[in-house]
């Protein structure tokens, strides 16, 4: 039988903290008993980057690679053509860019990925309207200012605002999207915008009270709030750039638990210390883990905060690991059984084809 690779982050005394800890190296999906019960053996490991890495070594001679989008094994062409017997490539999550899925299409009779669709899309969207508020009343600065033992309203009040009344954006509404304007109804916004090339069908627009901007250099110029929502492809790489983010509005706010790669991480964080935006946050990087010198952890609001970026956690609450841990078993359950009866919404390349529309023009609604 074969071997299963699994590519996960490090849990360490936090997993014999909280055993639902489930997508570290140490709980290994909860899966390891079932998979060995199968028939096959299981590998799993963390060390992903250096080079002559475990990741590199295993790979070789693995029949399936499972990993996350918070600690991903970068399945790169190279990588890729020397995993001869590589079948199967899963997420446990959402997202597969981390994978060159135009190669994995051709080796090997062509690579199944799979990804667990909608695990974690409630888990993100609460974290997303989280950051808003979160930067929007300045939480950062003044909590670090009580844990200093100092007491000065002013030095913070001076950047604290209501999101009432307030115009938010989204790029993409797919089912992260949708939900984060649904999530912001309450709030009383003044207007909840959005851009993506697929619009919601008009009842969904009434019910939520969204309108959308079919030009997104219109939309973001008139947002107090931008998120970013919208999947990682050849189109939306660096869509986030000086250009565009010197259209926004000047005093607002960038979010994005997307994709990292999808904002030009020098531009954001100059754009937050000349003062254009009053703040940045989320939870994506580029590469992952973040490196020391990656300039989005260090940049401050000249007035100092706005900045909300934490590691890569939005979708991978306790609740979420549940939920990928069991789509990930309930995929390979279908590999190993040799029916292949996926489910169509997990999968974005199976024998030598995209199984959605071609993969630059998918929507995570899809």
């Amino acid at each position: 039988m074969g071997k299963v690779l699994m590519v996960l982050y490090e849990g360490g005394v936090h997993a014999k903290q909280e055993p639902q800890l489930l997508g570290c190296v140490e709980n290994e999906l909860g899966l390891r008993k079932w998979i060995e019960e199968q028939g096959h053996t299981l590998v799993t490991t963390s060390d992903k980057d250096q080079a002559n890495s475990e990741f590199d070594k295993q790979l070789v001679d693995a029949e399936v690679i499972v990993t996350t989008p918070f600690h991903p094994g970068y399945l790169t062409a190279e990588r890729l053509n020397k995993a001869k017997k590589l079948r199967l490539a899963v997420t446990a999550g959402i997202g597969s860019d981390h994978v060159n899925l135009d190669t994995a299409n051709k080796i090997n009779g062509g690579i199944t990925v799979a990804e667990v669709t909608g695990c974690n899309v409630v888990s993100v969207a609460e974290h997303v309207v989280m950051t808003i508020l979160v930067l929007m009343k300045n939480f950062v600065p003044a909590h670090e200012q009580i844990a200093a033992g100092e007491w000065n309203v002013a030095a913070v009040a001076k950047n604290n605002y209501d999101l009432e009344n307030k115009v938010v954006g989204s790029v993409g509404v797919g089912r992260i999207g949708e939900r984060v304007l649904r999530r912001l109804t309450p709030f009383d916004c003044k207007e909840l915008l959005y851009f993506d090339y697929q619009p919601l069908s008009p009842e969904i627009e009434k019910e939520i009270g969204c309108r959308r901007v079919e030009n997104l250099e219109e939309m973001v110029a008139q947002c107090d709030v931008v998120t970013i929502n919208c999947p990682l492809y050849e189109q939306t790489r660096g869509l986030f750039n000086k250009e565009l983010i010197s259209k926004m509005k000047k005093g607002s706010y960038l979010v994005n638990t997307a994709r990292g790669a999808v904002v030009v991480k020098e531009d954001a964080a100059d754009a937050l210390k000349s003062g254009h935006l009053r703040g940045i946050g989320g939870d994506v990087w580029f590469p992952q883990p973040a490196p020391q010198d990656h300039p989005l952890r260090y940049a401050q609001y000249p007035w100092g905060g706005g900045n909300a970026w934490v590691p890569h956690m939005s979708g991978t609450s306790l609740d979420a690991q549940k939920r990928y841990a069991a789509g990930v078993k309930s995929i390979l359950g279908s590999y190993f059984s040799g029916r292949e009866d996926y489910k169509p919404e997990d999968l974005i390349c199976h024998k030598g084809k995209y199984v959605t529309k071609a993969y630059g023009q998918r929507t995570e609604r899809e």
